[in-house]
């Protein structure tokens, strides 16, 4: 298990330094051309591959890092009956959306994310449905568990909740990755709402809600009981990818973007927090685990004062003897 924790962290930090590597490519060093001109070939090359792959690599280590998480804590028949829906479904989703409008509106994939299945959507694409989606209806769940919610309200409430907080992540992925100067899709047809139609918010609404109403069934039987500490990945996981979008957003699109910004931070970062921070500071077996050492160690210090009381008298009874 040790192993396997030392695995999933060194894949949380490849996913983080991914994505601060992506932001200096991004907003640092391809508005500046110049300093690219005077990197050697290999620093070339090894740059002009970055920016190619780099979108596949953190989303990779991004779902790597939740599957062996959600495995450590949930175990694999868990981890499979949201994994397969979330993947299988928000790839349909992408696939009549990319074919027909429905339900995120007109739009198509460019390049930098790898490759296209049936030529639309890239792979990655349904991978980082899941690891984000499983994180944030984690949060949900654990935070309404703590509120009180039970049974079919807190399923339910884990759903709807879930929902909204990976279509919060949206309001800043959507402008950064269409809009930006750099861009990774684009909407064939802009909305209203600050270039993205209505119904993609709708859409990701819509799609989150599917794939989390699957695995909740399938989940119906699964007890989950995490505390503040395990919770601690998805939460790194939920802010480290909205902060990505809204560093983008912020910095390379116009002053009215940090409305769907903070929108986005009111329905997603700061609920997610306090879900978090609503989440037990440890469980039963923490505690068992921490009483128990405690009681050792007084047993310890208590054999260690009887000792040192017996020492004298036996020094005495030597030096009479």
């Amino acid at each position: 298990m040790r192993q396997l924790v030392a695995i999933e962290r060194f894949c949380l930090t490849g996913h983080i330094l991914s994505l601060v590597f992506g932001l200096a490519g991004l907003l640092l060093v391809l508005p500046n051309p110049e300093f690219i001109a005077t990197l050697p070939a290999f620093g070339q090359a090894l740059f002009g591959w970055s920016m190619a792959g780099g979108g596949v690599v953190y989303i990779l280590l991004g779902a790597v890092t939740v599957a062996l998480y959600a495995y450590r804590t949930l175990g694999l028949r868990a981890l499979l009956l949201f994994m397969v829906p979330a993947i299988g479904l928000s790839l349909s989703s992408e696939l009549l959306g990319t074919s027909t409008g429905f339900p995120f509106g007109h739009y198509g994939y460019l390049n930098g994310l790898g490759y296209k299945i049936a030529g639309l959507v890239p792979f990655t694409i349904p991978l980082s449905w899941f690891y984000v989606g499983l994180s944030t209806y984690l949060l949900a769940w654990v935070g309404l568990d703590a509120i009180g919610f039970k049974g079919w309200q807190k399923q339910l409430g884990s759903i709807l909740l879930g929902s909204i907080l990976l279509t919060a992540w949206d309001f800043v992925l959507d402008p950064a990755m269409s809009q930006s100067a750099y861009p990774f899709w684009e909407f064939r047809d802009p909305g209203q709402f600050f270039g993205m139609p209505y119904r993609n918010l709708t859409g990701w609404v819509g799609t989150g809600a599917l794939f989390m109403s699957v695995a909740a069934f399938f989940w119906r039987n699964t007890s989950i009981a995490l505390t503040r500490p395990q919770l601690t990945v998805p939460l790194i996981i939920y802010l480290v990818n909205f902060a990505f979008g809204a560093i983008i957003t912020v910095n390379q699109l116009d002053a009215r973007f940090w409305i769907p910004t903070a929108i986005g931070a009111a329905l997603g970062v700061l609920p997610a927090i306090w879900f978090w921070w609503l989440a037990k500071p440890t469980g039963v077996m923490e505690v068992a685990i921490e009483a128990e050492a405690s009681l050792r160690s007084n047993e310890l210090e208590k054999v260690a004062v009887s000792q040192s009381a017996t020492l004298p008298v036996v020094a005495a009874s030597k030096s009479s003897s």
